[in-house]
């Protein structure tokens, strides 16, 4: 994305003083904003960041059917769907369970007309299980390797295949950006979920990719982050990974997630530290998202 690669557009490089944070409106580096109600607004102020310069983009979403159907604040695919401008020009929702397919189809129909110098929007609905829909989805090559691509993987504890991941990572072809991934790993409950499982039926198997599962359950909680941000990274390949914590509560607590967040984009990770710290707060409007720009004295290109 051009003149986006300076990571001082948001002024959060290392070397940023606390001068310069507070001139720009932005948060200290403890804050620790997200907790686990939250967590689809930490992707939505991410997306907005990110596609604010872009000015497109894909949204993938492997389990996009509402996690409560009282609480649509909780709803990524909703919120997303929602931010303006409407720069993410195709959507790819992907549910299992009916009644969410459901509720995905009257959220699709309920989205307003195509506003005067908009792009043209596909909202395109998958029912059935993401790990075959989505490799499905992806032989038919629908997305160019240009195209900015994000892919949500919120899955509540085993649901995603490692396969499902890899075929992800793998799908830009050499010398374009991979689809970047945000990946939910569970952590408060897992180690429950997993003593219940006697895994005849191969599904530890399936979500760690191989044989070797049980050494992810012989590690302590960050310690099965760092594992897992390893195995994007040398894996997989992606450039910048870093776990982010989800919290049980505003106030800290247990740690329920880890949000392994693994790109290419060098901003990427400028940008996503921005979000963490800002999801909570009112959306920057055009006007300053523009001063965000000139405070930094440079322009990001429109073009990926």
């Amino acid at each position: 994305m051009g003149e986006l690669d300076n990571p001082e557009w948001f002024g959060l490089t290392p070397s940023t003083t606390a001068v310069k944070r507070k001139k720009l409106g932005l948060p200290s580096i403890g804050d620790r904003p997200i907790w686990t109600e939250n967590k689809a607004k930490l992707i939505e102020r991410y997306l907005y960041y990110f596609v604010w310069v872009t000015k497109h983009g894909t949204y993938i979403d492997a389990f996009a059917g509402p996690q409560r159907s009282n609480e649509h604040t909780m709803w990524a695919a909703k919120l997303v769907l929602e931010n303006r401008p409407r720069y993410l020009r195709n959507f790819h929702l992907f549910e299992k369970a009916p009644e969410s397919v459901a509720a995905l189809r009257q959220l699709r129909d309920a989205q307003p007309p195509k506003a005067r110098g908009e792009s043209e929007r596909t909202i395109h609905i998958y029912s059935g299980d993401c790990n075959r829909k989505i490799k499905e989805f992806l032989k038919t090559r629908t997305i160019r390797d240009a195209e900015a691509t994000f892919c949500l993987l919120d899955q509540r504890t085993f649901e995603c295949s490692w396969s499902t991941v890899e075929a992800l990572a793998q799908y830009k072809q050499g010398g374009h950006n991979k689809i970047e991934l945000f990946y939910f790993l569970a952590n408060g409950w897992i180690d429950r979920a997993q003593s219940k499982k006697s895994d005849k039926d191969g599904e530890m198997k399936r979500w760690w990719g191989n044989e070797q599962w049980q050494r992810f359950f012989d590690l302590r909680s960050f310690d099965r982050q760092k594992l897992f941000s390893e195995r994007f990274r040398n894996e997989l390949g992606y450039k910048h990974v870093r776990a982010f914590p989800i919290y049980k509560r505003a106030d800290g607590g247990a740690t329920l997630y880890w949000m392994i967040h693994a790109t290419d984009h060098d901003a990427a990770p400028v940008l996503m530290n921005a979000a963490y710290r800002q999801a909570l707060k009112v959306k920057e409007t055009a006007d300053q998202m523009n001063l965000l720009e000139c405070e930094v004295g440079r322009r990001p290109s429109s073009t990926p």
